[in-house]
């Protein structure tokens, strides 16, 4: 009897413990904002053009841990950026893998790789080549504060490596030779549901 009532004792504290650790599974979606070269001039444009480089992204996260976590999402991402001739349009799989860390009360920061895989890349009006690699890595750094089951955080992606695509015609002053690096370089707000 004593066995069986200190087993039950165990049994819940541990299931009580595992429900307060903060683990568990959601939902997520927001907005990007995608910098070419100098955020300063991005933020400039922004003001004349608001929705020139914004973009979209949603998906799935897992969280592992409590003070201390791991979070990897799978996010279906579609960014923008704004050129002089047209705009640049990709859409791509992200694979973030985070380390958290909870700070004071509900606020958090976290950092880590992010795998991509590029799905389609467009430029308004001239025909691409293919980008030299559909897949790359980069790094996610932010901060975000959790309010019950609803989350929101900021975040910059940029990524390591080199990554262009090459301009297959000409088309309004655009050279054979023109490229473009499709490496993330963003800023990311998101609204995340635990569920």
């Amino acid at each position: 009897m004593k066995k069986t009532l200190f087993l039950t004792v165990m049994l819940l504290t541990g299931l009580t413990a595992m429900a307060q650790s903060g683990s568990g599974f959601g939902i997520k979606g927001g907005l990007n904002y995608a910098g070419n070269g100098n955020y300063f001039d991005s933020t400039r444009d922004a003001f004349e053009n608001p929705d020139k480089n914004l973009g979209y992204h949603f998906g799935i996260f897992g969280k592992l841990g409590d003070k201390i976590y791991v979070r990897p999402e799978l996010v279906y991402t579609s960014i923008t950026s704004g050129y002089d001739d047209g705009d640049f349009k990709m859409k791509k799989l992200d694979a973030p893998v985070l380390l958290g860390l909870k700070v004071i009360g509900p606020l958090h920061v976290f950092a880590g790789p992010a795998f991509q895989y590029i799905l389609d890349t467009d430029f308004e009006g001239v025909t691409l080549g293919d980008v030299e690699s559909d897949f790359s890595v980069g790094l996610n750094i932010g901060a975000g504060v959790n309010l019950g089951k609803l989350g929101i955080d900021l975040r910059y992606e940029r990524g390591f490596s080199e990554n262009e695509v090459n301009f297959i015609n000409t088309n309004g002053g655009i050279s054979i030779n023109d490229r473009i690096d499709t490496r993330p370089d963003q800023l990311i707000l998101s609204l995340s549901l635990k569920l």
